[in-house]
């Protein structure tokens, strides 16, 4: 089976841009675990850019590598993406996601401050110590944060094995139906179509938690992209419309980020004065069209590199997941500590940005050649020796 390398691509620049994307975080209006003395609305129009469709990417890409290997090793499937899940996700909970939290009490100033060290709060983060709180509620203690991706990608992993056990033929004829559904214009139409509806029915309602329980808009859109990119994985058509389509779908990912920055930043809307329903309704019909078109652009022009392998593309393909697990927090302490020197926004911003990915990338070094770190970085065991090739081992990792 030949390794569809353009999603390789796709995988890697999309974690790359998660990336800058939450060092972006911490300069906006928008919530987060710790805020610069700056942080305003100037970078928030580049940031909406990739938030219609940044996460649904991923999740299209890890369907579709799902597949890929669900067809490898369909006896294995399910245990080797739990493997390759869990202990990072229950290792990151322990070990990677608690000094975002601590950093975040530091940060927000709850009352009465806290002073008694990291080593003090870790103990009462495992204990699940839930008596941090403010005026906006309490900490939930311990946290996933950002792991949540990979919370929600084993479940949806569980989901299409336990239909893949249950009635087998059932995959294959949606796979089938779907891509004539999707050949031509209706690899643009018929996606967009599922997620205005899903946000229409579902944004308002269900409030984004990222708590997996009672977040039913992100699982109705994430779920969905990544059902279809584990059904069109291997369906040449719907891949060779949406290369045929790339600048149509380019140019309608364009018009509409244009509403979007128009409706949210220039049309005098807001919570103090709302849009008419009815717009309201059309601007979620956009928002579903650029996250859709942005999605089918980018997949349209990275096809032509299906075959573009790499030594680049090897070294950085099974680095992906070790620097997606340790980002947020060497985020999130750099940040905090770089606070008191007082530097300008945008020569802070650049700092951050090299010193994220240059903890990561010095952390995946490090972690690719202990075999015990390994499994709790989402990496074969593999040994000493053959570490020392990049990718070596992990280049025909499933993504």
């Amino acid at each position: 089976m030949e390794r569809r390398h353009d999603l390789d691509w796709v995988r890697v620049c999309a974690f790359g841009l998660l990336v800058l994307y939450h060092v972006g975080m911490y300069y906006v209006s928008w919530d987060w675990h710790v805020k610069s003395p700056h942080a305003g609305e100037t970078l928030e129009p580049f940031m909406l850019l990739s938030s219609p469709w940044r996460l649904s990417l991923l999740f299209l890409v890890s369907g579709a590598a799902s597949a890929f290997l669900l067809a490898k090793m369909p006896k294995g499937f399910l245990g080797s993406r739990s493997w390759r899940l869990l202990p990072p996700l229950i290792f990151g909970m322990l070990v990677i996601v608690p000094p975002q939290s601590y950093y975040e009490i530091l940060d927000s100033g709850y009352p009465g401050g806290y002073h008694d060290g990291y080593l003090a709060f870790w103990r009462r983060y495992l204990a699940g110590d839930g008596s941090f709180c403010d005026q906006d509620g309490c900490l939930d203690l311990p946290t996933w944060n950002h792991l949540w991706f990979v919370v929600y990608l084993w479940v949806y992993t569980v989901a299409v094995w336990l239909i893949n056990r249950i009635a087998p033929n059932a995959l294959p004829r949606a796979s089938q139906w779907l891509g004539r559904m999707l050949s031509g214009p209706g690899s643009l139409l018929w996606p967009v179509v599922l997620l205005a509806v899903v946000r229409i029915a579902l944004v308002e309602r269900f409030e984004s938690t990222h708590a997996l329980v009672d977040d039913w808009y992100n699982h109705a859109q994430y779920f969905s992209v990544f059902l279809l990119g584990f059904l069109m994985a291997r369906t040449t058509g719907f891949w060779e419309s949406l290369q045929r389509l790339r600048w149509f779908s380019l140019t309608l990912a364009a018009a509409s980020y244009g509403f979007l920055i128009w409706y949210f930043y220039a049309s005098g809307y807001g919570d103090a004065n709302p849009p008419p329903d009815a717009l309201r309704n059309f601007q979620r019909m956009v928002w579903a069209t650029n996250q859709w078109t942005s999605i089918a652009a980018i997949f349209g022009f990275a096809y032509r590199l299906r075959h573009a392998d790499s030594p680049a593309l090897r070294y950085l393909t099974p680095a992906v997941f070790p620097v997606y697990i340790l980002h947020q927090t060497v985020i999130v302490i750099a940040a905090y500590n770089l606070k008191p020197l007082g530097i300008a926004p945008l020569p802070e911003g650049l700092l951050l940005v090299a010193l994220t990915f240059a903890a990561c990338f010095g952390g995946y070094g490090i972690i690719r050649r202990i075999r015990w770190l390994r499994p709790l970085f989402g990496l074969k065991a593999g040994n000493g020796s053959s570490a020392k090739k990049p990718g070596a081992v992990e280049a025909r990792a499933p993504s």
